[in-house]
C-alpha cells in the first residue's frame, strides 16, 4: 500500500514540513517567543521558542503522519480497502499542518485571528469530507467506527458506517453554522457536535446489534488476532511503558544546582539548560516570600522543576530555575533581564539570596 502511494506520501510528507520553509524565509521577521496554544475563550495562553515553532512543531506532526500511515498500511484487511479512504489518511494530517502553522505564523506576524472560529471552519469541512467517504470504508481494525459490534459483523459495519457518513454531514454543517453564533454559544455548539458525532454511531451500532440479536440474524464473526496486529501491540505496549517511566522520571526527579565562582555563578538543572551569570551583570537583587509564576512558554514543567521561559504581568518574558515545592524566590535583574530562582525550600532560598549579595559585593 505505501509503495503504490510513494509519490503521495513524498509530496504529503513536502506539504507538511513547508512552514519550515517559511519559517527559515522570514527568520528575522518572527519574534522570539511565538504563541502556540490558545484557550477555549480564544486568549493565547501557551508560547515557545521561534526555533521550536519553526522546526519542531512541523517535524513532530511529520512523526505522527507517518505512524497513522504505518499503522493503516500494517493492518490486514486495508489490503482490499477503497482507495479514496487511504487518500484521506495521505491528507488529512498535512491539511492540518498547513492550518496550525499558518495561524501561528500568521499570529506572530502580527495578523488578527480568531482561532476557534478557524477550527470550526477546518472541523465542519473535515467532517463533511469524511462523511461523504465513511459509507465507502470497507470493515478493517484501524480507519472507521471500530467497536465490538461493527468489527464482529460486516453487515452492522456497513449500516452503522452509512448512518455515520449522514450524521458526520450534517454535524460538519452544524460546525460551519457556529461561526456565525457569538462566542459563548458558538463554543459550545463546536463542542456539543463533536460529542453528538462521536456517540451517535456507536449508540446506533449497538442498538443495531441488538435488534439482529431479536430477528436472530446476528452472526457474530470473531476477530482473528492477527501476526501482525500481535507484533503491533507489542511494540505499542513497549513504547508505551518506555515513555511512562520517562514521564515519571522527569515529573518527579531532578535538581538545581548553584555552583558559585569567582566572577560569575553557575545554575545547573537536571532535563534543562545549565546557565551562567557574571556577578558584575547583575543589577538588582530581592527576596520574596510569595512567587507570581504566571505562565511557562518554553522550558521544562514538572511536579518537582519548573524551569525555562515564562510570562507573568510584572516582569513580561522572563527565566526562571525553581522548584515546583517553594513559594519563596529570588528575583535578579541581569542585563535588563529578569532571572528567578529558588531552592527546594525556604531556607535554602534564603541562603542563595545571601550567598548572591555576598558575591556582588
Amino acid at each position: 500500500m505505501i509503495r503504490d502511494n510513494k509519490w503521495k506520501l513524498l509530496a504529503s510528507s513536502m506539504a507538511i514540513l513547508l512552514p519550515v520553509l517559511f519559517g527559515a524565509l522570514f527568520w528575522n521577521e518572527l519574534p522570539e517567543q511565538m504563541v502556540t496554544h490558545w484557550g477555549i475563550n480564544g486568549a493565547a495562553d501557551g508560547w515557545s521558542s521561534r526555533a521550536f515553532a519553526v522546526f519542531v512543531l512541523p517535524l513532530s506532526i511529520l512523526a505522527v503522519h507517518w505512524l497513522c500511515v504505518f499503522c493503516t498500511a500494517l493492518d490486514p484487511k486495508n489490503k482490499g480497502q477503497n482507495k479514496k479512504m487511504f487518500g484521506l489518511v495521505i491528507w488529512i494530517t498535512p491539511i492540518v499542518s498547513l492550518f496550525a502553522n499558518g495561524v501561528v505564523y500568521g499570529v506572530s506576524l502580527g495578523k488578527e485571528f480568531q482561532p476557534y472560529l478557524i477550527t470550526n471552519l477546518l472541523m465542519g469541512t473535515v467532517f463533511i469530507v469524511i462523511g461523504n467517504y465513511l459509507p465507502k470504508c470497507k470493515q478493517n481494525y484501524t480507519i472507521g467506527i471500530k467497536v465490538k459490534w461493527t468489527l464482529e459483523n460486516e453487515e452492522n459495519w456497513n449500516a452503522t458506517h452509512r448512518f455515520g457518513g449522514k450524521v458526520w454531514v450534517v454535524g460538519g454543517l452544524l460546525l460551519l453554522t457556529c461561526v456565525f453564533l457569538p462566542d459563548g454559544i458558538a463554543l459550545w455548539g463546536m463542542v456539543g457536535s463533536i460529542i453528538t458525532l462521536v456517540v451517535l454511531p456507536i449508540v446506533y451500532s449497538y442498538l443495531y446489534y441488538k435488534k439482529q440479536v431479536r430477528e436472530g440474524t446476528a452472526v457474530i464473526t470473531p476477530v482473528p488476532k492477527s501476526k501482525v496486529s500481535k507484533k503491533v501491540k507489542m511494540i505499542s505496549l513497549i513504547g508505551l511503558a518506555g515513555v511512562l517511566v520517562f514521564v515519571g522520571l522527569i515529573m518527579f526527579t531532578g535538581d538545581i544546582d548553584i555552583n558559585y565562582g569567582g566572577e560569575s555563578f553557575t545554575i545547573e538543572a537536571d532535563y534543562w539548560f545549565d546557565l551562567t551569570v557574571e556577578y558584575d551583570a547583575i543589577e538588582k537583587i530581592e527576596y520574596r516570600d510569595n512567587d507570581n509564576r504566571g505562565l511557562r512558554t518554553n522550558g521544562l514543567g514538572s511536579a518537582r522543576l519548573l524551569t525555562g521561559a515564562f510570562r507573568n504581568e510584572e516582569f513580561g518574558n522572563y527565566t526562571r530555575y525553581s522548584y515546583t515545592g517553594c513559594e519563596a524566590c529570588v528575583v535578579l535583574t541581569v542585563a535588563g533581564k529578569i532571572l528567578v530562582l529558588n531552592g527546594p525550600d525556604t531556607q535554602k532560598t534564603r541562603e542563595v539570596y545571601e550567598m548572591l549579595k555576598i558575591k556582588q559585593l
